[in-house]
């Protein structure tokens, strides 16, 4: 299968794509991994992307397009593939419809986690890290540590990042509506799309999602 997975920030892309890859078969793409592997790697893609980077610009859609077109012709993609964070705006879906026709293959869904505004602001703005080691993660309400402010594993003290400040949150998700968003009804428009109630347990959503790529 060929999927797209779309939601807000703190929506659970990340988890989900994980599992429903696994599911699935199919390997997980996502678009940090894609610029992560090219720079590592020093790829032309990745020299150009990253000198963007460095100077604080946004990377063109042109290089994120190429990157995602080269990992999606490596063997492990003939037989498909979960796309998370591309296409991030209307422009490269309609790269990537472009590049699937061009191979003779096409979408099979898109699937779109579904989760209040103030849900996903209570998620990201409620999450706590380790100073001592980012792996050890907490969150205010749904995995409290035993002891405010205190690392259940180290010890070490727990802080708010400045990427999960609710004012953060709140420009992210209007970055979201602005250039993500309308991807939604371009897949809409296409009868790909595939609504997912995002809350409640993670297996819980997986199977909500494996259920619909069923039907």
């Amino acid at each position: 299968m060929r999927i797209v997975l779309v939601g807000p920030p703190g929506a659970g892309k990340g988890t989900q794509a994980a599992f429903l890859a696994k599911n699935l078969s199919i390997p997980h793409i996502s678009t940090g991994d894609l610029f992560r592997a090219n720079i590592s790697q020093n790829t032309e893609l990745g020299q150009r992307a990253k000198a963007f980077m460095d100077a604080g610009d946004l990377v063109p859609d042109e290089i994120t397009i190429g990157m995602a077109k080269d990992r999606m012709e490596q063997p492990d993609a003939t037989g498909g593939f979960l796309l998370d964070g591309f296409p991030r705006n209307v422009s490269q879906a309609e790269a990537l419809d472009e590049m699937l026709r061009t191979a003779g293959m096409k979408l099979d869904a898109v699937l779109d986690l579904e989760v209040e505004e103030d849900e996903v602001v209570k998620r990201i703005a409620g999450r706590r890290i380790c100073r001592n080691d980012s792996a050890h993660v907490f969150h205010v309400e749904y995995a409290a540590p035993k002891a405010a402010g205190v690392c259940d594993t180290c010890g070490g003290e727990l802080y708010q990042r400045d990427d999960d400040s609710e004012a953060t949150v709140r420009n992210r998700l209007e970055v979201y509506h602005t250039q993500t968003e309308p991807i939604i009804d371009y897949y809409k428009a296409q009868g790909l799309l595939v609504t997912i109630p995002a809350l409640g347990e993670v297996a819980d959503v997986t199977q909500r999602a494996m259920d619909a790529l069923k039907k």
